[in-house]
């Protein structure tokens, strides 16, 4: 295993108390690309990841203590939300997309369906302040920290001091995305030689090869872009993708491509969670393709798949679920977090 080392070991003095703070080390796969993410910009460490993992979970980010980021990214469901289709958010609101997949956020160069965010040490704040998810205001996020002798000696943990502020809150919750890593489906079991695929996941293989592979790029299983893949618009929605980002009508229902990974745990599909079953997504694919002049250009050409080819790519397919990456405890609901919530 390539391995990008990121190290921080301090001993931080403050109130006559020493706090040891922990490297982490970020091991890159075999054979996968280095990553985007900057980490020079917020070196790891497991204080700061376990305090990110900690925010994660706890509804005291949304504005009526109801929701937390877990609330629509399950661990169960590779922090992804299979209940309904489009994201539910404070006092019954209900959002207008999917709530995606999360892992392997370290090699993305935007996030959310529309990429309208660029740096991942950003990304927690627009959940949090939109409306119609957490509704809450950074400021008084803040506020209801400070107040909390709990959060305040995790901070302390993490970085030393009781100061809490919000790039240490957006940072500590980047640090644990970060650390959500997918790497060992059967798929890298075969890569690495330790296994066989069966034939009918083979035959999915080539069949995947032949007409995913362009967008849906190994061993990521996204190439990161964003794309126009052909679905009719939802007239109640009325989400045009990145357009609504740069208001270029050359942008209109470009969404970003979403890792394969772990897909057999994600659904629903697509950004408005249309679709409950592959089998639905690879018949879009075949025979529900709007076209446009806007389609992206790798789906101009048809794509013909008998009943057998389908089912052997959707042999192949489940090939990416990784259990040791969707049980990992260390990625779960924080047993300290439910102490704390006892008291």
């Amino acid at each position: 295993m390539k391995r990008l080392i990121v190290i921080l070991a301090l001993i931080v003095i403050a109130s006559s108390a020493f706090t040891i703070i922990d490297k982490y080390v970020f091991e890159v796969p075999k054979g996968w690309p280095q990553p985007e993410y900057d980490f020079k910009s917020n070196p790891l460490t497991r204080q700061k990841i376990e305090l990110g993992r900690v925010l994660f979970y706890d509804p005291i980010l949304s504005k009526n203590y109801a929701i937390s980021c877990a609330s629509c990214h399950s661990p169960y469901n590779a922090f992804a939300h299979v209940d309904h289709e489009l994201s539910h958010g404070i006092f019954d609101s209900i959002g207008k997309r999917n709530a995606p997949a999360l892992m392997n956020l370290a090699w993305q160069r935007s996030f959310m369906w529309d990429g309208a965010v660029k740096n991942l040490n950003q990304q927690a704040l627009t959940p949090i302040t939109h409306p119609k998810e957490m509704g809450e205001d950074m400021d008084n996020v803040i506020r209801k920290l400070q107040a909390s002798t709990f959060y305040s000696d995790l901070f302390f943990t993490a970085y030393g001091d009781h100061n809490i502020t919000k790039e240490k809150v957006l940072k500590s919750m980047a640090q644990f995305l970060v650390s959500l890593v997918s790497a060992n489906a059967k798929y890298d079991s075969v890569r690495r030689g330790q296994t066989q695929f069966t034939n009918q996941e083979k035959n999915g293989y080539h069949l995947f090869r032949s007409h995913c592979a362009s967008c849906h790029k190994e061993p990521l299983f996204t190439d990161g872009s964003l794309k126009n893949n052909g679905l009719p618009v939802n007239s109640q929605l009325k989400d045009y993708g990145l357009m609504g980002v740069t208001h270029n009508k050359k942008d209109s229902f470009y969404f970003k491509v979403p890792t394969l990974r772990n897909i057999e745990y994600s659904f629903p599909y697509m950004h408005d969670g249309r679709f409950r079953k592959l089998s639905e997504v690879i018949n879009h694919y075949v025979s529900g393709i709007q076209k446009s002049h806007l389609l992206s250009k790798e789906l101009k050409h048809s794509i013909e798949l008998t009943s057998n080819e389908k089912v052997d790519l959707i042999s192949f397919l489940l090939t990416l679920s990784d259990k040791s990456f969707v049980f990992n405890s260390d990625f779960q609901f924080p047993r300290i977090l439910l102490n704390n919530n006892k008291q």
